[in-house]
């Protein structure tokens, strides 16, 4: 099979579970309608058109497992340790196609003889039996594809760590260079598989988990530059030392998370979440009661004590948290209490129901299952208005970042004083955005929400470790400009982190309102008006206007952006420049998107715009590539400047590309947000790049220029 090459330069094969899925969906509709065409009544005559169709679909279907075939026998010979189970698959296969082929073929039952009423399949067994083959051999190749897969991103994961533990133990800055380089392009190998492989996982649950490992990795990864660079500028700092082991520990729990969930396989004592979350543990109880109704002896009295005391334990995170109001704690006992007195209600009219089988037995006990129900429902409703209105008022009041302000002045001050005050402030705000987050898992809805929630729980955890340690390597130096740029990735990060949180909070609460895949009005397309009143029909508040002002806020800053790049574009004398090309292009694309959240230019839909993403993340990628040949030229320093920057770009570019083409359920309005602001980020970092290109073009010239002059003064002394 033909390898792609990644933006760094690096070939690999991400097209392999795309080719063997393409063909798969152009078989088993063909085979499909082979099995309709085998079972009909034996006594049936078929006219000539009938027949011809037959035929085209057995002729269809041997194609279509020709082409399968071709692909099944590339990966055999790829990878030597499948090819003789994989050959021996498509064999099959083959075999399977041209028995159907020949079997729905009217010239072979074309006899003179005939009154054209032919009777076809007068081999019916032999078409079942081929019908049967050719699905198992294709099941066969697709797994046999799969483990290929699998031991794609096993390979990839253990390059990735070697390379890792080579970057743990660098001493010098020249040798860093070399191996973050190879790095990067490993980084991008992986980032590949794994985003082909979350797009093809079933389980919504393994998929959200999938996500959360990649986003770890991606984010960790410009961590582990600056923090890596730190160490090396200050090897006797113990707090950068800290600081970059966190990284390299965080990274390395991700890829053996990743491994997990592409295997399958669970580390021993690792638990289900869902038995941790309020949500579940009330849906399966209801479950469990409401099937009384059907069968009394569905479940035993203690079972159902159990379950529920455990319910009412974990709502114990809500009531002994030191930031739950005093009347939302005495509101959530008050109806645990009362659940409790509900169950035993329903206990006694259960027991007397095993005993006296009549009509009004059967009512009470009806209706003690309906006021049991209707109490948990209560329950759901306060613990949701409870760590929700946290998470709304801790996002507000921390929305300014305040804390981290402070810390990046007492770093570069050299306040150790400062950093102490200020460390323990954001000590302060981890622990209540961890707490929230474990609120907020309980009421979360769903497995790949709370995966969420644990992802963030996590991230805020680790990062404002991070941040101190950074701090703190700043405050001991505070002239350091890389010790200055790693404090300032790290609470990114943190940023980064927060504006997460505030979704994952806005889609809690369209799973709790039952809003979650309604569509949402957008200020663009074509008939606003239309999709306006459909909005307010759905939200009787103000969403759709608040929306609408924060995608113009976000194209305004678009535009700003565009004039920015456009401005370092005019500064270069040599406008076919390549990298000179792939930047006026894409500020020519964010231009035209910054006019569509006008409502203008050329862009007129949503599917537009997303067409010109798909283009704009692939130019984006061009220009990596442009600048990582250009950085070839520059000495180590200056080069790492410019695979800094490269490294911020080709991660957006990629998570562009999977934005578009992942449906998000008809929410027009959270697609079109999400990728208006990952344009925005590539914009800001291309004008960085033209402008740091340009820089060091001007400052190669003049070392070249002196070199020239040097040389020629030479000459012109020996001629003397």
């Amino acid at each position: 099979m033909a390898a792609s090459s990644g933006p760094s330069g690096f070939a690999f094969d991400s097209g392999l579970e795309i080719k063997t899925r393409s063909v798969e969906q152009t078989l088993l509709p063909l085979v499909s309608q082979i099995t309709t065409l085998i079972n009909h009544k034996d006594n049936t005559k078929k006219s000539d058109k009938t027949l011809q169709a037959i035929q085209r679909v057995g002729q269809a279907v041997n194609l279509a497992v020709g082409r399968f075939v071709k692909v099944g026998e590339a990966i055999a010979n790829e990878n030597w340790d499948l090819k003789e189970e994989i050959n021996i698959a498509c064999i099959e296969a083959k075999q399977a196609g041209e028995t159907i082929a020949a079997l729905t073929d009217i010239s072979s039952l074309n006899h003179p003889e005939s009154d054209g009423q032919i009777m076809i399949f007068t081999d019916k067994t032999g078409v079942i039996k081929a019908a049967r083959l050719l699905l198992s051999s294709v099941a066969k190749v697709l797994l046999l594809a799969d483990r290929v897969v699998i031991k794609q991103i096993i390979t990839s994961r253990n390059k990735v760590l070697a390379t890792m533990e080579r970057l743990e133990k660098v001493n010098s800055f020249q040798e860093f260079v070399q191996i973050f380089s190879q790095f990067g392009n490993e980084m991008v190998e992986f980032a590949h598989l794994t985003g082909d492989r979350q797009n093809d996982l079933k389980d919504e649950k393994k998929k959200a988990k999938m996500a959360a490992a990649r986003a770890v990795l991606e984010k960790c990864t410009m961590m582990l530059l600056t923090a890596s660079k730190t160490c090396l500028r200050h090897p006797n700092c113990e707090s950068a030392h800290k600081n970059k082991e966190g990284v390299f520990n965080r990274m390395k729990v991700a890829l053996d998370k990743v491994i997990e969930i592409v295997t399958d396989c669970k580390p021993g004592g690792e638990t289900d979440i869902s038995s941790v979350s309020i949500f579940t543990g009330i849906k399966e109880f209801k479950m469990n009661i409401e099937a009384l109704r059907e069968n009394l002896y569905f479940q035993s009295k203690e079972s159902l004590f159990a379950t529920l005391e455990v319910i009412l334990e974990r709502t114990e995170d809500f009531t002994d948290s030191a930031y739950t109001s005093h009347e939302r704690r005495e509101r959530i006992l008050e109806l645990a209490t009362q659940a409790r007195l509900e169950l035993q209600q329903l206990l006694s009219v259960w027991i007397q129901s095993q005993s006296k089988k009549t009509k009004s037995i059967a009512e009470e006990l009806e209706l003690a299952v309906l006021k049991i129900s209707h109490s948990l429902n209560e329950l759901k409703k306060e613990l949701h208005r409870t760590a929700t209105q946290l998470a709304a008022d801790l996002l507000k009041y921390h929305a300014d970042h305040v804390v981290l302000k402070a810390l990046k002045l007492t770093g570069v001050e050299g306040n150790l004083e400062g950093l102490a005050e200020y460390a323990c402030k954001l000590s302060e705000q981890k622990e209540q955005l961890v707490e929230v987050c474990r609120l907020l898992r309980h009421i979360s809805g769903t497995e790949p929400l709370e995966i969420a929630c644990i992802h963030a729980e996590e991230t805020f955890q680790v990062t404002g470790q991070q941040i101190i340690s950074a701090a703190e390597t700043l405050t001991l130096h505070p002239s350091s400009k890389i010790a200055k740029e790693n404090l300032d990735v790290f609470c990114e990060a943190w940023e980064s982190q927060i504006g997460d949180m505030s979704t994952l909070l806005r889609e809690i609460n369209d799973v709790f309102e039952g809003r979650r895949g309604e569509k949402y009005g957008y200020l663009s397309l074509p008939k606003p008006m239309k999709n306006n009143a459909n909005l307010k029909s759905l939200k009787p508040d103000k969403p759709d206007s608040e929306e609408q002002a924060k995608i113009a806020k976000l194209g305004l800053k678009l535009g700003l952006l565009t004039s920015d790049a456009n401005c370092e574009i005019k500064k270069w004398e040599d406008q076919e420049n390549d990298i000179v090309r792939n930047g006026r292009t894409m500020s020519s694309m964010a231009y035209s998107m910054y006019l569509f959240t006008r409502g203008e230019g050329p862009l007129k839909t949503s599917q537009d715009l997303i067409h010109q993403l798909e283009v704009f993340a692939e130019e984006g990628l061009k220009l990596a590539s442009s600048v990582q040949v250009f950085s070839k030229q520059l000495k180590d320093d200056d080069k790492l400047m410019l695979l800094l920057e490269i490294n911020k770009l080709i991660p957006l570019c990629h998570q562009l590309q999977t934005v578009t083409k992942t449906p998000l359920q008809n929410q027009v309005f959270l697609k079109v947000d999400k990728c208006i602001t990952k344009t925005r980020s590539m914009m800001a970092i291309l004008v960085q790049l033209l402008s740091l290109c340009y820089k060091l073009l001007k400052k190669l010239q003049m070392e070249n220029n002196s070199w020239v002059s040097v040389t020629n003064k030479d000459s012109m002394d020996g001629k003397t």
